[in-house]
């Protein structure tokens, strides 16, 4: 197991890079702690494999360092980095059984023959593979030749960390799940250095404690699922995660908040303060489906919109209703609110407005967006919140 730290690192195929859009890694500097359960989530396109590569030593990277406990790594080979990666697409040995696929790397390194025995039994239990053990790798499915791919890299004592890049993308949806759950019950009983790459939010959540989402050869943000949902630091963070993703709608200022079209939104003193203090070239706000709050403009307990203000305890603004989308246990609404599109989840047992509503959006959940990074008005000094 080990920490892998990643130092001023950025890589351009480019032979000679002269602009930010000649990196397939914008610079950067990231740790990974030992014994972490991580994973890199993002686009096609992103970058994500490019630095899972670095890591692993497939690729050098174009500048900066890799480190694994301190120690620079960047000329050592996959095979001396001790790394073991799991890839899009099963990578065994169809001559062999299983339990010569899963034996293979230990008698690489001279290990006696019953530790052999013992420490593929030991892994065949936690992949539950016990069954296929005399089989041939090539009578195998494509979920079972992967259980396997991972079994390599877990039969190794002294594996640094294992890296995944898309792993259950050829699996059948039904037995994803399980594969997930699996690697999370790996990583608690062996307590290795996990990086799992994905491009599917869900599963990133389901698998690691700390997600880094990347866009443009850039992390920009790190932290739990919790975080990238409630609090996204990045406008592509709040539109890539949740379903639907942050309602996201460009304001410029005015007088004590922001507005757009005719629609006045105030902000907090410290906000608007912290705003006076940047310079920027574009500004919007983003709010979640889940924590717009939904009057019925007809519901005779709120006869009108500054009725839903006075008992919401903020601005309310009249919308229109466009589409109704049931999705069995909750409801998406879509709204026209002043000409921007505006995206309510609803519970399966909430009332669903007809024609108008009246919406608000609660303070703690209404972000600002300076050039697509979140401003924040509870740190010391002017600036962006970034990854």
């Amino acid at each position: 197991m080990a920490e892998i730290r990643l130092h001023n690192l950025a890589h351009s195929y480019s032979s000679q890079p002269k602009t930010a859009g000649d990196y397939a890694i914008r610079e950067m500097n990231h740790v990974w702690e030992q014994g972490g359960a991580y994973a890199l989530l993002g686009p096609s396109g992103c970058g994500k494999s490019t630095l899972l590569n670095i890591i692993s030593g497939l690729l050098n990277p174009s500048h900066g360092e890799v480190l694994f406990d301190s120690k620079v790594v960047n000329a050592l080979t996959p095979e001396k980095r001790n790394i073991a990666q799991v890839f899009q697409f099963p990578v065994v040995y169809d001559t062999m059984t299983v339990f010569d696929n899963l034996a293979f790397p230990l008698r690489n390194q001279g290990m006696a023959e019953p530790q052999v025995l013992s420490k593929v039994h030991e892994i065949a239990e936690v992949l539950d593979l016990h069954p296929l053990l005399t089989k041939k790798a090539s009578n195998l499915t494509a979920d079972e030749k992967q259980k396997v791919s991972m079994g390599r890299g877990l039969v190794r004592d002294d594996v640094s960390a294992i890296l995944f890049d898309e792993p259950l993308t050829v699996i059948d949806p039904h037995l994803k799940w399980k594969l997930r759950r699996k690697l999370k019950q790996i990583h608690e009983q062996f307590n290795i250095t996990m990086v799992y790459v994905t491009h599917d939010q869900l599963e990133a959540s389901t698998f690691a404690d700390k997600i880094a989402v990347m866009y443009g050869g850039q992390i920009v943000q790190f932290g739990t699922p919790r975080e990238l949902f409630e609090r996204p630091s990045h406008t592509f963070v709040g539109y890539f995660i949740g379903s639907p993703g942050m309602n996201l709608i460009e304001v410029e200022r005015c007088g004590d908040g922001v507005k757009f079209a005719n629609t006045h939104l105030n902000l907090s003193a410290a906000l608007n303060q912290r705003l006076d203090s940047l310079d920027y070239q574009q500004l919007k706000i983003g709010i979640r489906p889940e924590f717009v709050h939904l009057w019925d403009v007809a519901s005779s307990d709120i006869p009108d919109a500054a009725s839903a203000a006075d008992t919401a305890g903020s601005d309310a603004f009249n919308a229109d209703v466009v589409h109704v989308e049931d999705l069995g246990t909750y409801k998406i609404l879509t709204l026209d609110l002043d000409g921007q599109p505006l995206k309510v989840r609803l519970q399966e047992d909430q009332i669903v407005p007809k024609q108008r509503a009246s919406v608000s959006f609660p303070a703690q959940w209404l972000m600002v967006y300076a050039d697509d990074f979140l401003v924040s008005a509870d740190v010391q000094g002017a600036r962006h919140e970034s990854a």
